[in-house]
């Protein structure tokens, strides 16, 4: 079966884009080919910085002929409407349809149809410059001549050429013809464009590859990827070094070249004074280069590596001389900035109102700058104020949690007040992503206590799901008043998450408290901070998502999860406690007693048959019924003790001895006994089932 080969050559595509646009160009072609009758046995996509390219194989040479029947009107509809089916079903003649009958609505006519197939060919040609010119680029722009016209192509950066080559391997490949903005499609690319400008001809994906390698393109991202990280770990090896790695960064680089050459290059030592963590911004952010160090040490080397595009006749030594002037540039404006935010601000007179109103030091830095923050009216949202009255809601909301989890009030609060203090620090102006790293470091620098350092780096935990949870009492409360106070404030404004869309992170942030209160065991009734019931149930929603993908049965969380459940820590261990016992032979045969029982007393209830509302022993005439009234007395009693003591599994395991007395009860007893008294009674020893199991859980949600 015939291949396709498409590639899209333009100008340098964004490195962040490619990934993604390659993506959409296989499904953007792959549905069109499919909506139009077209099949195919495997696709796949590859991206250059200057090309977008993709290998279909085993295209079908043509759709296949489709078959349609056209109802048409009754056989003695008027002729005006007969020659309107005619017209509509493509028939010369009411000869060429066929009649058939309905019992209700008598003769009519229906048109047979079949529409042929067409030619791949045909149909590549036809759906091609639709896609390219209606293609989900971020921000496409105009070029060229044909840019002035209205409905002009618009792409990422200006295209160059197509290439679109169908044929399959027993037979010499042609191009599929179609224009677009000027550029006709053909078999011809470019290879590196300062290495191999020359044309290549192009037949099918192998030799087009091939062709590439040797113009100095390698066509394979991840290839790339595995070039670059290689030789990387090698000329760092070879220095005596490591590499450290960033995937981010490796993704980005890889995306920058089309013929990777991996470079080492230094700057003095003296820089090293700096944090790594500035060093290796500065470089990444603005070189787009990797930082090295020495084996096992959590310093920074004064070695870096770079990526070029280029083989370079002097065998890297220009390049490498141009990159390191860059470096140490931007590496003296990064040594200006740490220096900078460990002096005086100037303006110190006017921040002593700020100072008072938060218990700040106005000899240290770090205070300083929190005192700017409030002194500057920063804001935090329009709706809920500045940085500095949410630091004092914060505050607030720490102080009250600081006694639940444990944590020295007084560290938690100098923590919450310097939390913020680095926004307003140089070294987070130019790199923002060093929020809170920053502040330990400086926080540390003038003396502020160990779990106060760490507090101010660890609040913003964790910002994801592979994110660690802020690992100190004090760090932890911080972080929760944080996150508690953002899901509060954004409620209280009604800005919260709809369908996909999520500006400020509230699904993240609930997520995080989550985490903090289950991985480190935190007993946080939630009604006690939050006292909107919308967000309670949000936070069952995010716990819900959290258990599931921990491996928790969705039905089983619903068992345990009520809507009036606060202590998220006390429902997770439930659905751990119940995950055991179900999948227990004791568990899945009482599930089954008590869903029976459960199911039988609903129907009696929607009936309106009398229940009594306690069981009488003195009714109780069989053995059975007997057994099971004390078997429930103990297990009810001893699950309690047990739910009181927050031990679940001894909760599971008294009401597992319920097992064999049910089963006995429902083999010996016939629940509706002609006697209306003996019948209530028998339900009403159904009810206490049903209430001695709801102690743990509801199991009539549990399937099975």
């Amino acid at each position: 079966m015939p291949d396709l080969l498409l590639e899209l050559r333009s100008e340098e595509i964004p490195a962040r884009m490619q990934r993604k646009a390659a993506g959409d160009l296989k499904k953007l072609v792959t549905d069109a080919l499919v909506e139009a009758g077209l099949t195919y046995e495997g696709a796949r996509e590859y991206w250059t910085p200057r090309r977008l390219t993709l290998d279909i194989r085993g295209l079908n040479a043509r759709s296949s002929d489709v078959r349609e029947d056209i109802k048409g009107p009754a056989t003695s509809a008027p002729e005006q409407a007969i020659q309107g089916f005619l017209r509509k079903a493509g028939l010369s003649s009411i000869a060429e349809a066929h009649v058939h009958s309905d019992p209700k609505k008598g003769d009519f006519y229906v048109a047979h149809v079949v529409k042929p197939g067409r030619v791949a060919d045909e149909i590549i040609a036809e759906v091609m410059p639709g896609i390219i010119r209606n293609f989900p680029w971020p921000k496409p722009m105009r070029s060229g001549a044909e840019s002035a016209r209205p409905g002009s192509l618009q792409w990422v950066r200006p295209l160059q050429s197509i290439v679109c080559t169908f044929g399959s391997e027993t037979e010499e490949t042609r191009v599929v013809p179609f224009e677009i903005g000027g550029i006709v499609a053909g078999n011809v690319t470019y290879g590196h464009r300062f290495h191999a400008p020359e044309p290549i001809i192009v037949r099918r994906f192998e030799d087009y590859a091939a062709s590439l390698e040797k113009a100095k393109v390698v066509l394979d991202a991840e290839r790339r990827k595995q070039i670059i990280a290689t030789d990387a770990n090698n000329i760092a090896f070879a220095n005596g070094l490591e590499l450290v790695e960033d995937e981010g960064l490796l993704e980005e680089v890889s995306g920058l070249v089309e013929w990777p050459q991996v470079l080492m290059g230094t700057f003095e030592e003296d820089f090293l004074s700096i944090p790594s963590e500035i060093i290796r911004l500065t470089i990444k952010t603005n070189q787009k280069c990797f930082v090295t160090r020495k084996p096992g040490a959590d310093t920074l080397s004064n070695h870096f590596i770079l990526v070029s595009n280029i083989e370079a006749k002097d065998g890297g030594k220009e390049i490498v001389h141009g990159n390191g002037k860059v470096v140490r540039a931007r590496l003296s404006d990064a040594k200006h900035f740490w220096l900078r935010d460990q002096g005086d601000l100037p303006d110190l007179d006017t921040l002593k109102a700020s100072a008072e109103k938060f218990g700040l030091d106005l000899s240290k830095p770090l205070d300083q700058r929190m005192a700017k923050l409030d002194a500057l009216n920063v804001t935090f949202h329009a709706k809920l104020g500045t940085q500095g009255e949410r630091v004092a809601r914060i505050r607030t909301l720490a102080a009250e949690l600081a006694p639940i989890i444990g944590a020295d009030p007084a560290l938690v609060d100098r923590a919450v007040v310097l939390a913020k203090a680095d926004l307003r620090t140089e070294a987070v102006g130019e790199f923002p992503e060093l929020q809170g790293i920053m502040g330990r470091k400086y926080a540390l620098l003038q003396g502020e206590d160990a779990s106060v350092a760490e507090a101010i780096e660890d609040h913003y935990k964790p910002q994801g799901p592979s994110d660690r949870v802020p690992s100190g009492k004090v760090g932890l409360t911080v972080a929760l008043a944080d996150k508690l106070d953002t899901l509060i404030g954004f409620w209280a404004i009604d800005e919260k998450p709809t369908g996909s869309k999520d500006p400020y992170a509230l699904r993240r942030a609930a997520l995080g408290v989550i985490r903090m209160l289950l991985e480190k065991n935190i007993r946080l009734p939630l009604s006690t901070v939050v006292k909107d019931a919308d967000l309670v149930s949000f936070f069952h929603d995010r716990l819900k998502v959290y258990l599931r993908d921990m491996g928790a049965r969705h039905d089983l969380i619903d068992a345990v999860l009520t809507p009036d459940a606060d202590d998220l820590l006390m429902v997770a261990r439930r659905v751990e406690a119940l995950t055991a016992f179900i999948t227990s032979e004791e568990g899945r045969n009482l599930l089954a007693g008590t869903k029976r029982a459960t199911q039988l007393l609903a129907a009696e209830e929607k009936k309106g048959t009398v229940i009594e509302v306690a069981v009488s022993p003195d009714l109780l005439a069989l053995d059975a019924e007997k057994t099971l009234y004390t078997a429930i007395e103990t297990a009810s009693r001893d699950a309690a003790v047990a739910v009181a003591g927050e031990d679940f599994r001894s909760a599971m395991a008294a009401l597992s001895t319920l097992r064999a007395p049910v089963d006995q009860f429902f083999t010996d007893v016939l629940v509706n006994d002609e006697d209306p008294a003996i019948r209530a009674n028998r339900l009403a020893l159904l009810s206490s089932i049903r209430a001695a199991t709801g102690t743990v859980a509801d199991f009539s949600k549990i399937a099975g």
